[in-house]
C-alpha cells in the first residue's frame, strides 16, 4: 500500500488504522475500538483546505467565492474520492468485516472515499502538512486541473442523458445478463439510442454497470448525436 502511496509512513500503524472499517471489530488492549473514522475527519478537513488553494491559484482574480466553493466541491466529493480510490485499488486493502465483504464492500463507493481521506488524515498525522499536500496534489491533479477548466464529468448518465435529449433522441440501458449469487450479483448491459446498441458495462449493481457503459460512450465522444 505505501508504494501505491508513494508514501513511506514513519509509523505503519496509521496506515494500518486508516485501512480499517468499523465493521472489521478491531479492538486495542483497553478494548476501545480501532477505525478510521477520527482519521477520516482529519482527512476531510485538510483535503478541503489542500483542494481550495489548489483552485484558487489557478482562478482568475473575477472568480467568485460561488464558483471556487462549487468547484472544490466537486473535486472532494464522494464520486470523487471513490474514483481516486479506486484507481489506486484501496479496495483490496481495506480490512472489514465478512459481512461487510459479502455485501460487495470493497466496490462501494462510500467506502472507498471514506478510506482515502482516512489516508489523508494518516499522512498528516505521521509525516505533516507538507506530505499531506504533495500526496493530495500528486493524486488529485488531473481532476483538479480538469474542474478548473470545466472538463470534469462525474455522472456520465445524467451527462449523456442531457445530450441524448437535446439531439430528440431516446437513451435505453438494457441488461444482457446477471452472474452470480443474490448477495453477490454481476450485471451486463448495453445502451441503445433509438434502438441501436452501442456500448456495453459491467457493474455488481445496475447502476455501476450503467455508470461504466455511459462513461464509455462520453468518452468515445458524442458527435454522432449532433
Amino acid at each position: 500500500m505505501e508504494n501505491i502511496l508513494g508514501y513511506k509512513f514513519n509509523n505503519p500503524e496509521l496506515l494500518s488504522e486508516a485501512l480499517t472499517h468499523s465493521s472489521y471489530g478491531k479492538v486495542d488492549e483497553n478494548g476501545a475500538r480501532i477505525d478510521n473514522e477520527k482519521l477520516e475527519f482529519i482527512g476531510d478537513a485538510f483535503l478541503d483546505a489542500i483542494v481550495g488553494v489548489e483552485i484558487y491559484g489557478r482562478m482568475t482574480n473575477d472568480a467568485r467565492e460561488g464558483d471556487l466553493t462549487k468547484l472544490r466541491a466537486q473535486v472532494v466529493c464522494e464520486k470523487s474520492l471513490a474514483i481516486i480510490g479506486k484507481s489506486l485499488n484501496i479496495g483490496s486493502y481495506i480490512n472489514m468485516g465478512i459481512g461487510e465483504e459479502k455485501t460487495g464492500g470493497r466496490e462501494k463507493e462510500s467506502l472507498i472515499a471514506d478510506t482515502v481521506e482516512a489516508i489523508i488524515g494518516a499522512i498528516y498525522i505521521d509525516g505533516g502538512f507538507d506530505n499531506a499536500s504533495k500526496f493530495v496534489k500528486s493524486k488529485f491533479e488531473s481532476m483538479i486541473e480538469d474542474a478548473v477548466e470545466g472538463r470534469l464529468i462525474l455522472d456520465y448518465k445524467t451527462e449523456l442523458q442531457e445530450r441524448v435529449q437535446r439531439a430528440g433522441k431516446t437513451l435505453k440501458y438494457l441488461v444482457d445478463k446477471t452472474e452470480g449469487p443474490d448477495h453477490d450479483k454481476t450485471f451486463f448491459i448495453h445502451i441503445e439510442i433509438d434502438d441501436v446498441p452501442y456500448t456495453s458495462g459491467i457493474g455488481k449493481s445496475k447502476k455501476e454497470a450503467q455508470q461504466q457503459a455511459a462513461h464509455r460512450l462520453v468518452e468515445q465522444g458524442l458527435d454522432f448525436l449532433e
